[in-house]
């Protein structure tokens, strides 16, 4: 490979928010064009937690408005590979290969895991959940990923890919290389409640697709200082999901800094800080809308992307997965028995 690989992605569970900006879009936008990029729809990801007939039957909806919230945010298509994971069966066979390199205390140790079976009422950890972070390590390595964009819930779980890249190698020879994350500036965004990270689920997100009233809304109910009960009362900037907002999003650090002085010091209302944070957060917005009506306006054409995406990444990875089991002597395995076999029927087709 003379360009370096990048791999990342997500679940198809819906449209994409601002926390998914942060954590990992903005990434992918300023660096998809300096790695051969891959990007993953990780719909088998997604049955760890979602798995009912309704869950699936979204799948396909749920990756065209995934797919086109990253284009719209700025990714170029034509510096882009797009794939459906459960249509490349043959990442199930690395997972299966790799299953073997890791040990379940290892597993257990990833944070995050607890935190998604948690979340998605579940009360005792699924053999595929407890997985995941092997079937990530399949992903990035079926295509040889060496690097990979990832917020903060991720970062253990790439680590887990690392030790089983050098696992492999250390067993059967280099095959696979060990990719490096490269770290959002923002790890995580707490939603507009004030209480979680930002989630679909949870109900406390702005999407990339809400258009303006609706996060002029959303922005005007969200949490802030619970103890400034009057705009003259001091209030805490600190801590404060409106002003960590105004901070990522509104470029005016003259307008920012002059709203946390007069926060702080009583002089100006929620509903100020507000209005000039839904009026960033638009601004913000809007040439990502603009995009994404554009890609709207051409029905397939993400479909398309999909599909042909889909299939040069199962090409890629059918020699990855043959490179993998020759340099682990599967192959051979299989060719001594095939031709001993063959040997005994010519034997017996043998006239005496």
């Amino acid at each position: 490979m003379s360009v370096p690989r990048m791999l990342t992605g997500d679940r198809p569970t819906g449209r994409l928010h601002l926390g998914h900006y942060v954590g990992s879009i903005a990434n992918r936008v300023r660096l998809h064009q300096r790695y051969e990029s891959f990007f993953i729809i990780a719909d088998l990801h997604m049955l760890t937690t979602r798995n009912t007939r309704e869950d699936i039957e979204r799948v396909a909806v749920n990756a065209r408005e995934m797919v086109t919230d990253v284009l719209a945010a700025g990714v170029d298509p034509a510096q882009a590979t797009f794939y459906l994971q459960s249509a490349i069966p043959e990442v199930g066979d690395l997972n299966t290969l790799f299953q073997n390199l890791v040990t379940v205390p290892r597993l257990e140790r990833v944070p995050s895991l607890k935190d998604m079976a948690r979340d998605s009422g579940k009360e005792e950890m699924p053999y595929g959940l407890l997985g995941y972070p092997v079937l990530q390590a399949a992903d990035i390595l079926c295509v040889k990923g060496q690097v990979v964009p990832v917020g903060k819930d991720n970062a253990a779980h790439v680590e887990v890919t690392r030790e089983i890249a050098r696992r492999f190698n250390h067993l059967y020879g280099e095959v696979f290389p060990v990719p490096e994350m490269i770290a959002s500036e923002t790890p995580t965004l707490v939603g507009t409640d004030g209480r979680a990270k930002m989630s679909k689920s949870l109900g406390n997100a702005i999407s990339l697709s809400d258009d303006a009233a609706t996060v002029r809304r959303t922005v005007m109910g969200m949490y802030t200082d619970p103890n400034r009960v009057r705009a003259d009362v001091p209030g805490t900037v600190e801590g404060n999901p409106v002003f960590a907002y105004h901070d990522i999003f509104n470029p005016d650090r003259g307008q920012v800094d002059d709203l946390k002085e007069r926060y702080r010091a009583g002089r100006v209302g929620d509903v100020e800080v507000k209005e000039k944070l839904a009026v960033a957060l638009n601004r913000f917005l809007d040439p990502i809308r603009e995009r994404r009506a554009r890609f709207e306006a051409d029905p397939g054409l993400v479909d398309e992307l999909i599909v042909e995406g889909t299939e040069r990444t199962r090409h890629e990875v059918r020699q990855t997965v043959v490179e993998a089991r020759r340099a682990m002597g599967l192959t051979s395995a299989y060719t001594q028995v095939r031709r001993r076999a063959e040997r005994r029927r010519k034997a017996r087709a043998t006239p005496a």
